[in-house]
């Protein structure tokens, strides 16, 4: 599957008329309905962004096929316990980032764990970027880092779940999926960057990681 899906989304929403929240709220309460075709539409919109968002992760492309696939199939499984059907296109992004950080540390952690079995006894000579203690020491950034991330607003946390990890976001992918004016994105996500950055230099186990 190729990484430049952008266009196939905004055409079949500019077909459907429609935002996406809209069109998953829609689809969820046809299919309990008994109605599939909705929920169909929906795999078609959807499955290029959530592709996007999960290999922004850094996840390779078998496993982002895997992650995306079973993110349709949880969603099926557990559409009749939706509370609220609105909530489904933030659940289903919100899921498959999650599931491609989960699949990320797995395979960072296995590659660590092989290299320690491998050079146990002359691990003190490699770089100091690669030694295992550096390796704790990034893991421990990272955990304040996201203990942090989701203090922010809820505007915030959308909205870098999206962008903050991708080098060149489309806004104008970004601008459906959360409703937002594609001019205010830039400027948003700078103000919530600044909130992070201001609360992480303010937390003595960020500057001593």
């Amino acid at each position: 599957m190729s990484d430049d899906l952008v266009g196939p989304v905004d055409a079949a929403l500019r077909d459907q008329g429609e935002g996406l929240a809209d069109h998953a709220a829609r689809a969820v309460v046809a299919y309990r309905d008994g109605d599939r075709a909705p929920l169909a539409s929906l795999v078609q919109v959807m499955t290029p962004l959530l592709w996007h968002t999960v290999r922004a992760q850094g996840v390779d492309a078998e496993q982002a096929q895997d992650i995306v696939q079973n993110v349709w199939l949880t969603l099926v499984r557990d559409i009749e316990s939706i509370r609220d059907p609105r909530a489904t296109l933030q659940w289903m992004l919100v899921t498959a980032k999650r599931a491609a950080w989960r699949a990320v540390r797995r395979t960072r952690d296995d590659l660590v764990r092989h290299e320690q079995d491998e050079h146990v006894t002359d691990w003190l000579s490699a770089p100091a970027e690669d030694r295992p203690d550096t390796v704790a020491v990034r893991s421990e950034r990272d955990r304040v880092l996201w203990e942090h991330v989701a203090t922010l607003p809820d505007r915030c946390r959308r909205l870098l779940g999206l962008v903050a990890l991708v080098d060149r976001p489309d806004y104008t992918v970004v601008s459906r999926a959360l409703g937002m004016p594609v001019g205010s994105i830039g400027p948003t996500r700078g103000r919530c960057l600044a909130k992070l950055r201001l609360a992480l230099s303010n937390d003595p186990a960020w500057s001593v990681s």
